[in-house]
């Protein structure tokens, strides 16, 4: 489970959201909704440890992910982070394969593996291909073939159908989905309604107005 509470984000004077609270259980698929502009890419990177808010914290289980140092945060985002990015993320000059090994946390032969989560996304038989050889719905399903194969608990996807078809928009849903199903806790930040009729929660963040703090609507 992630929970969040009071968070407050600004940059300079400029804030982003304030008094923020939100509980996301474990197999649950959450979207975070809101403008552009709203800090729902901001949001994710707070909870990915890529960012610190400015105020309050997040909890995933026992852990108190804002209280964790720089090498401790390194460190927890490896072993129980994956993230979907719109611009997938991966390294263009190597293999399928060899993105999908940076994927794992441990040392070892996973060639199995890689077939197995390959098959699933609709690659199988690709891994020695290199990445800049492909098209943009193939990249994102290695992308997906890493979540697959990491199998983290937490999972945060940035619009991560924003530049695919209806065909790999939807084999990105069904796989999110699937990760929720196992237990994994979902977060994406979208405006796909597709996606977000498939949430078991919704959040929408708004514009701060000056000098106010922030109330989520949940749907």
């Amino acid at each position: 489970m992630i929970r969040i509470e009071n968070l407050s984000k600004s940059f300079g004077r400029r804030a982003l959201w304030s008094g923020l609270n939100m509980t996301i259980g474990d197999g649950q698929l959450a979207v975070v909704a809101g403008p552009s502009g709203s800090g729902k890419t901001t949001l994710l990177n707070c909870l990915g440890l890529l960012d610190r808010p400015v105020e309050g914290r997040v909890l995933h289980d026992r852990t108190d992910m804002t209280a964790l140092s720089r090498r401790g945060g390194r460190r927890y985002r490896r072993d129980n982070i994956g993230y979907l990015f719109q611009h997938y993320a991966l390294i263009e000059d190597a293999t399928i394969a060899d993105n999908l090994r940076l994927a794992l946390t441990t040392r070892g032969n996973h060639s199995t593996r890689y077939h197995e989560v390959l098959d699933r996304v609709g690659l199988a038989g690709r891994d020695k291909d290199n990445v800049y050889q492909l098209s943009g719905g193939e990249q994102q399903r290695v992308a997906l073939a890493q979540l697959l194969l990491k199998n983290p608990p937490i999972v945060l996807a940035d619009e991560p159908t924003a530049s695919l078809d209806n065909a790999n928009a939807d084999t990105v849903i069904d796989i999110l989905r699937e990760l929720a199903v196992a237990g994994a806790t979902v977060i994406v930040a979208t405006h796909n309604d597709a996606i977000r009729a498939h949430a078991d929660i919704e959040h929408e963040l708004t514009p701060v107005q000056s000098g106010s703090g922030q109330e989520q609507r949940i749907r």
